[in-house]
């Protein structure tokens, strides 16, 4: 029996309360995009965006999403589940190329988009994953680009005073292999599979 077979027989409460011990969710289908270049700054901002000051940051914006910097130029923009990534899907659509040093990084087939949740997060994240991932070392806001289970991965800590929150972009191809081998790294803690519908 797979993974996802198994969530069938789950009941919804207990499924639900995974999501403070050690829960993971498929986000891919969740809009982001990515912007680069030494105006990206100002045509984020100028779009509304709350951005961090400092690359490997990540801040919260009014409507539940996320705006990570990677590098002094680059940032990556997360969908929110509170209008479904409308906005963020917007962006991209509403991009056109003029002067500015601004360039759209379209990252809807390029990355998966994993969540962890729960209080066994980073200990789950220690099997896989050589940064500590631990609140004290790495807390809300915090972005590392890192490796797990040998593939690339970017993470975000999007956790809050509820819930220990790690979210993992990598790319699209990997996206069956990470999540199998993340599932076997939460059976020590009795983790599973919770869906979409149940982060609401």
């Amino acid at each position: 029996m797979t993974h996802l077979q198994a969530e069938a027989f789950i009941p919804r409460s207990p499924r639900a309360q995974l999501l403070h011990t050690c829960a993971l969710t498929d986000l891919t289908e969740l809009a982001r995009v990515g912007f680069r270049g030494s105006d990206s700054a100002a045509y984020l901002q100028a779009r509304g965006y709350r951005l961090p000051s400092l690359p490997n940051q990540a801040v919260l914006q009014a409507d539940g999403g996320w705006v990570a910097r990677l590098s002094q130029t680059e940032y990556l923009l997360l969908g929110s589940l509170a209008d479904d990534g409308t906005r963020v899907a917007g962006e991209e659509a509403a991009w056109v190329q003029d002067g500015q040093r601004n360039y759209l990084l379209p990252r809807q087939d390029s990355h998966a988009w994993l969540q962890l949740s729960g209080v066994h997060a980073s200990a789950v994240m220690a099997k896989l994953c050589g940064v500590d991932l631990r609140a004290g070392a790495f807390p809300v806001g915090a972005v590392a680009q890192t490796s797990a289970a040998r593939i690339n991965v970017t993470v975000v800590n999007v956790g809050g005073d509820q819930r220990s929150t790690l979210q993992l972009l990598f790319d699209r191809a990997s996206l069956a292999y990470l999540r199998e081998a993340m599932l076997d790294a939460m059976d020590e803690f009795n983790g599973g599979w919770v869906g979409v519908d149940e982060l609401m």
